[in-house]
């Protein structure tokens, strides 16, 4: 598939939704705008790429909707050359925003199958993550800590302490708490032992799995 001037057309009307719905950073915007996302769905979804809809890609996961992308990357706050742990890197949708951005992006997918292809993907369209790598996301990435920013991209039952232990002092981690119903949380960290915690309305992702194995 290639990038067509029809695509661009509908990603503008995609970014005229958003900022109805609430977006208002320009530098987000920007990137939802540049990145071809129906490059990261199956043929077969083409023609509905730019609806805001989540849609199914490989091992049972989806691509999240335009909207989500835009909230949780907004949240962060992002200033170009931050380290970014994202948590979930599923079609790598979001992975291309934050790399759009400036990011120095590290990300972890738990599911092998997809991390094979996305990595493939990712690579042969020129974005480039500083490290993508197959592992647990409750884990993070420790070797690679402290992150200015976390982003985690499936819903978790409980807010792993592992997450939280590398993130940097001042830094923001943005990540939907719950089970059937995730809340999008905001933790700030304010010093080596404390943060601060916002509740940003209810969300439906597919759930962060652990590494079994």
């Amino acid at each position: 598939m290639r990038d067509l001037p029809k695509h661009q057309g509908k990603r503008r009307q995609l970014v005229c939704l958003l900022k109805e719905k609430g977006i208002t950073s320009t530098a987000v915007l920007d990137a939802i705008n540049t990145v071809p996302r129906h490059l990261f769905l199956e043929s077969s979804f083409e023609d509905f790429a730019y609806q805001d809809k989540a849609f199914p890609i490989a091992a049972d996961q989806t691509i999240s909707q335009p909207y989500t992308v835009a909230f949780q990357t907004e949240l962060l706050e992002l200033e170009p050359g931050e380290k970014v742990l994202e948590i979930g890197t599923g079609s790598g949708y979001q992975t291309a925003v934050l790399c759009e951005l400036g990011a120095k992006v590290y990300s972890i997918e738990r599911q092998h199958e997809l991390f094979k292809k996305t990595k493939s993907f990712l690579s042969r369209y020129g974005y480039r993550p500083k490290y993508l790598t197959f592992g647990d996301g409750y884990l993070g990435l420790p070797k690679h800590a402290p992150f200015d920013k976390i982003i985690v991209t499936a819903g978790a039952p409980v807010v792993p302490k592992a997450l939280l232990s590398q993130l940097a002092v001042g830094g923001r981690m943005v990540i939907p708490v719950g089970e059937e119903v995730q809340v999008m949380t905001l933790y700030v960290r304010t010093s080596t032992s404390s943060f601060d915690r916002q509740e940003l309305g209810e969300f439906r992702f597919v759930p962060l799995l652990e590494d079994k194995n």
